[in-house]
């Protein structure tokens, strides 16, 4: 079942995406600071492997990040596209929903934000 919104409605969303997006990159590098400094006050095994873990998830959600950035810019293109071939109507008229991208940043979004629950509890722990 597919749905239509405005080409409007969806450009505030991709607006809103893109800068949600930007401040979750802004935060992996507060976050590995972090882990930097509790690196370097830990030589504990235990504590280096979990350093390891989580140098490697930031990594990760920073190019989860990329690639969801990339999709929802090319979902802007296209609503670009979509305005440059028929500009009437423009603030009324809808299009496909780009559900895909939603649903993207959304498991994201919850994603992150259970790593970075864990990541504080691991850090509060070993600071």
């Amino acid at each position: 079942m597919s749905t239509n919104e405005t080409i409007y409605k969806q450009h505030e969303e991709n607006t809103e995406w893109i800068k949600k997006l930007d401040f979750y990159k802004d935060e992996i590098t507060i976050l590995k600071g972090r882990l930097e400094e509790l690196a370097s006050k830990n030589n504990d095994k235990e504590v280096l492997a979990f350093v390891e873990s989580y140098q490697n998830r930031f990594i990760i959600q920073r190019n989860n990040i990329d690639e969801i950035s990339h999709k929802v810019k090319e979902n802007e293109q296209s609503l670009i596209n979509e305005i440059k071939s028929n500009p009437v109507a423009v603030d009324h008229r809808k299009t496909e929903y780009h559900a895909e991208e939603k649903d993207l940043v959304e498991s994201f979004e919850k994603n992150f934000n259970d790593m970075r629950d864990e990541f504080n509890r691991f850090s509060a722990k070993w600071m």
